[in-house]
């Protein structure tokens, strides 16, 4: 009988995968023995893959680059990175070594762009393309970049006030783009996104603002869906929502040259993950290509904003099973050495699926398990329901510990998270480190952050005060 964790994931899935094969027993991530990272960097452990953030930046440009040579597409394309997917630094060092530019989202993003142009990351010809929603010190922050020379900045209009509060602090002319407002899909709780401005209502306000408004130079119409670039009739039908926006605005503003498709493609959460790049990027540039020809129209240059396709790959968790618990007949509990909350909130807060394998004890019989944080909240667990298939995993047995992986959990989970701050129930943040390769391919490791300790909680909660 094939009993064996192999026998499980070899039936259920291809595998090996590309970033997914065994050395003996272990799971190997890229290459990397993650039973080596625990043995020298002990669990829970957060690690970053750096090298995969300009593999994805590469293939995403690739796809482009096919695509428009495929459709005799005349527009250039510009990869941005959505700067709110992860704002360290390790990653910006990474991403802009391959000649992209960047997005922003708030107002301490420009102090980061500005930091990032000092240490020469970053240079005048990167684009910053400034989205959300914009009040003083964004405006100011915005306004003081664009003052100081920084040509390639261009705020997104994201509601009516937004240009007159930036014209009160920008002397000279300056760049602007529009966001358009899509309608959501119907099983939305709301019809139209909070962001942006109405289809309808984009032309009369450009007649209105820009149009004769010498300070001002209209460059960009801004296109996002919140559910991500899909091959769906809902992306499809929106995307030729916009483009009727494009080419009617285009007719009137000969100064707008380009069309933000913003971000939005999914990332693999589970091995038999499949979805077909070029396909959707060839798709794309065929539609706004032939609604532009229609309308004899030229054709937009193409910005994105990808955020987690820039990141989610690059990042991993590894836990420890420290004990089972057996509730019910039915119900076995794993217990983790750190809290699901805590460390994979999107776990929790929008039931995301991860992909979950074993670490090591490839060849051992597999039970079904329920997985459980260490906090005390009944909500701090990763399960079938909230993941749509049973967990397996070898069988527990205490004298032969289990490790367990989640992978491509590198965009947003710090951040939303609270890094280096308060956690639930006071559970410690773990351990992160930064994996590297050479010219020559060889692996490198170094610790990002250590594991918090009792006293940095304890200077956040005020007991190490001095009383006056």
């Amino acid at each position: 009988m094939n009993t064996k964790y192999f026998d499980l994931i070899n039936q259920t899935f291809y595998f090996p995968q590309e970033e997914f094969t065994l050395n003996k027993d272990n799971l190997q991530f890229h290459n990397i023995d993650l039973m080596k990272l625990v043995e020298q960097y002990g669990t829970p452990l957060k690690f970053t893959y750096l090298p995969q953030i300009s593999n994805n930046i590469r293939k995403a440009k690739s796809w482009f680059r096919n695509s428009m040579e495929k459709n005799k597409y005349e527009g250039k394309y510009y990869y941005c990175y959505c700067t709110k997917s992860s704002h360290f630094e390790y990653i910006m060092d990474e991403a802009f070594k391959n000649n992209i530019h960047m997005e922003t989202s708030s107002a301490f993003d420009v102090n980061i762009v500005e930091k990032l142009l000092e240490k020469g990351k970053i240079n005048k010809n990167t684009y910053i393309i400034c989205n959300g929603f914009k009040r003083d010190q964004y405006v100011e922050n915005i306004a003081r970049l664009i003052n100081n020379g920084h040509s390639r900045t261009i705020p997104i209009i994201d509601n009516y006030e937004e240009l007159d509060l930036l014209q009160e602090q920008i002397p000279g002319k300056f760049k602007i783009g529009i966001r358009i407002a899509a309608e959501e899909e119907p099983k939305f709780e709301f019809y139209t996104s909070r962001l942006g401005i109405g289809y309808k209502n984009i032309l009369p306000f450009y007649r209105k603002q820009i149009h004769e408004n010498k300070n001002v130079e209209l460059k960009m119409l801004h296109f996002f869906i919140n559910t991500g670039i899909r091959d769906t009739s809902y992306y499809w039908n929106e995307l030729v929502k916009c483009l009727k926006v494009y080419v009617n605005l285009k007719k009137e503003c000969p100064s707008l040259d380009s069309l933000n498709i913003g971000g939005g493609f999914p990332i693999k959460n589970s091995l038999a993950f499949e979805y077909d790049y070029q396909y959707m990027i060839d798709e794309i540039l065929n539609q706004i290509k032939i609604a532009c020809d229609d309308a004899e129209v030229d054709v937009p240059n193409i910005f994105t904003e990808f955020g987690s396709f820039t990141v989610g790959e690059s990042g991993g968790a590894i836990y420890q099973v420290l004990y089972q618990k057996q509730q019910n007949d039915r119900e076995k509990w794993n217990m983790i050495d750190s809290s699901f909350i805590t460390t994979l909130p999107d776990t929790w807060a929008i039931n995301k699926r991860f992909i979950m394998l074993a670490v090591n004890r490839w060849n051992d019989q597999y039970e079904r398990v329920l997985l459980g944080g260490m906090t005390c909240d009944s909500d701090d667990y990763y399960n079938s329901e909230q993941n749509m298939n049973a967990i397996y995993l070898p069988k527990y047995n205490k004298e032969k510990p289990l490790y367990i992986g989640f992978f491509n959990t590198g965009a947003y989970q710090e951040t939303i998270g609270g890094y280096g701050g308060l956690h639930h129930c006071l559970i410690p943040q773990p351990k992160h480190i930064l994996i590297d390769r050479d010219e020559n391919g060889i692996l490198a490791t170094e610790v990002f952050s250590e594991q918090q300790q009792a006293e940095e909680v304890l200077n956040i909660l005020g007991y190490n005060r001095e009383k006056k």
